[in-house]
């Protein structure tokens, strides 16, 4: 508990900072939502994915919705921690399962935040720490940390899990693996890293893996796995298919094409009459790429390397719904190392101006972005 504590303290300011960005963002949704006829608490915990969560948390996995293209779609697609958070939740409170899915959020962002502050300060400082978990924080996508989404619990429990990779904790990082595979399908970038840093570890230990703490490497290996792949075989044996989960999320419209149907959704708009979204896009991209070379440039540990690296390749490679491919890239938080490092170097004054501007326009941006018409 001790140690808990000295965490706590230190990292203090990253997580009273998060708070602020994230309060900035709220509460300029509710004005906005409220200039605008809408309720910002619906927006929050009531639309698109969120719906989907709720209902399995109230019926389990019983349901399909035939989409006005024909296509048949199975609540399957959504994996099952987060609905049963907020069964666990409703069932000790009083706050139904999408309310309960908005306080797992919160909390889990914060506990988000609290790692991505430890990855920083490990590897390159407090300073560093606070400004990473800052432009974590103030995304422009960074709305999606405070709905009833996955993002959050998915990003806290990654996040997490690599930090005790860092430290080399291997059965810890396992059990926080496992359950982030039962969050969103990217857990497999989670499971990944763990296994080329336990690799990379082991052959430094010349292939020994008798010793304690080998042995513990093991185990962390062979748990960490077992959410993502646990799930993905009931789904399997519910559908009576090996390839039953890639068969739900081609029904959605979900494939890995290598990126073929995005860059040919981003063509279009280049040669039409939405050329500025086109360009926003292919900036996005580029934008995107520069980041994960600088992070290659800047030696991060392999496991960041390799989770960020897949995490990005299946959010820009993915052939479906185009416009969450930013959130789809919130989890990638290593992406944010190099400029933290870079604007950390300033001086206060200057990090305060340049950040407090960007948090206003992120907050902005995520009102503007949350109502509209297309799911984030």
């Amino acid at each position: 508990m001790a140690g808990v504590r000295t965490s706590l303290r230190r990292s203090a300011p990253a997580l009273l900072i998060f708070a602020a960005i994230r309060a900035l963002g709220l509460v300029t949704l509710i004005l906005w939502s409220h200039a605008k006829g809408k309720d910002p608490h619906q927006l929050l915990s009531a639309r698109w994915d969120s719906l989907w969560y709720v209902r399995v948390a109230e019926h389990g996995y019983d349901f399909t919705l035939t989409a006005p293209d024909g296509r048949v779609l199975s609540d399957m697609a959504f994996f099952p921690l987060l609905p049963w958070l907020e069964q666990g939740v409703s069932a000790i409170s009083p706050l139904g399962f999408a309310d309960s899915g908005l306080l797992v959020s919160a909390l889990a962002s914060l506990f988000a935040a609290w790692a991505i502050f430890l990855i920083g300060d490990l590897l390159h400082g407090r300073r560093v720490g606070i400004t990473l978990v800052a432009l974590w924080g103030m995304l422009p996508v960074g709305i999606v940390q405070s709905m009833a989404y996955s993002e959050s619990l998915f990003v806290a429990l990654s996040a997490w899990s690599l930090y005790w990779v860092l430290r080399q904790r291997w059965v810890a990082a396992g059990i926080l693996a496992s359950p982030a595979g039962l969050t969103r399908p990217v857990g497999l970038a989670v499971v990944a890293a763990l296994w080329v840093a336990a690799a990379c570890q082991l052959a430094r230990r010349n292939g020994d893996w008798r010793a304690a703490a080998n042995r513990r490497m093991v185990i962390g290996a062979v748990l960490a796995p077992l959410g993502c792949a646990g799930y993905v075989v009931w789904v399997g044996l519910e559908r009576g298919s090996l390839f039953g989960y890639l068969d739900v999320q081609a029904e959605w419209g979900n494939g890995f094409d290598g990126g073929v149907a995005f860059a040919g959704f981003i063509l279009d708009r280049l040669t039409g009459p939405a050329f500025l979204a086109g360009a926003g896009l292919l900036i996005g991209v580029a934008v995107a790429a520069w980041a994960y070379y600088l992070c290659v440039k800047q030696r991060q540990p392999a496991a960041l390397l390799v989770y960020c690296g897949i995490v990005v390749g299946l959010a820009l490679c993915a052939s479906g719904y185009f416009g969450s491919k930013p959130r789809l890239l919130m989890p990638a938080f290593p992406l944010l190392l190099p400029p933290a490092v870079w604007v950390a170097r300033a001086r206060v004054g200057v990090i305060v101006a340049v950040l407090s501007a960007v948090s206003v326009g992120s907050a902005v941006y995520g009102a503007f972005w949350l109502n509209g018409s297309g799911p984030p």
